[in-house]
């Protein structure tokens, strides 16, 4: 099995509650099991973590680029929140765990929202994004993951 870690950002732990006609109405946990039982099915052990705190995020990414330098690891799928557009710090640790492959995933399609959110400090660093497929992008880029894993070109 190749270990992948879900990371979602901040108020993704209100998914299902927080503007549903926006996110949708799956819980962060259904998105959770959905990635797991998706993963195991493609030979992936998917772990899940979500955090509102800028700083363990960071934590959790330089940890897995220690997993993948120790060949622990596959990839991370990223879902940053709001932190996409602000966050330097997320962007810094990316690029410092390179060549860990990050998959920047958004559940909306944050460049038909309002303009603030048109830039991405993630994207010019992660290996792929996924925007605006609902959770549904979740899984696509597991499939991504479990390519390069399989030694396919994505």
């Amino acid at each position: 099995m190749h270990a992948v870690l879900v990371l979602n950002g901040p108020n993704l732990n209100l998914l299902g509650t927080r503007e549903p006609s926006v996110y949708g109405a799956m819980t962060l946990a259904d998105v959770e099991a959905r990635c797991r039982d998706y993963g195991r099915q493609r030979g992936l052990d998917v772990t899940c973590a979500q955090s509102n705190h800028e700083g363990a995020l960071i934590d959790l990414i330089h940890e897995w680029g220690v997993r993948f330098r120790a060949g622990q690891a596959l990839g991370i799928v990223f879902n940053p929140g709001a932190y996409t557009h602000t966050s330097i710090a997320l962007h810094d640790a990316i690029k410092g765990v390179e060549p860990l492959p990050v998959i920047e995933v958004h559940i909306s399609n944050v460049h038909a929202r309002e303009a603030f959110r048109h830039q991405s400090w993630i994207a010019p660093v992660a290996a792929g994004s996924i925007i605006g497929l609902g959770v549904d992008g979740y899984l696509l880029a597991l499939d991504a993951l479990a390519r390069r894993a399989a030694g396919l070109k994505t």
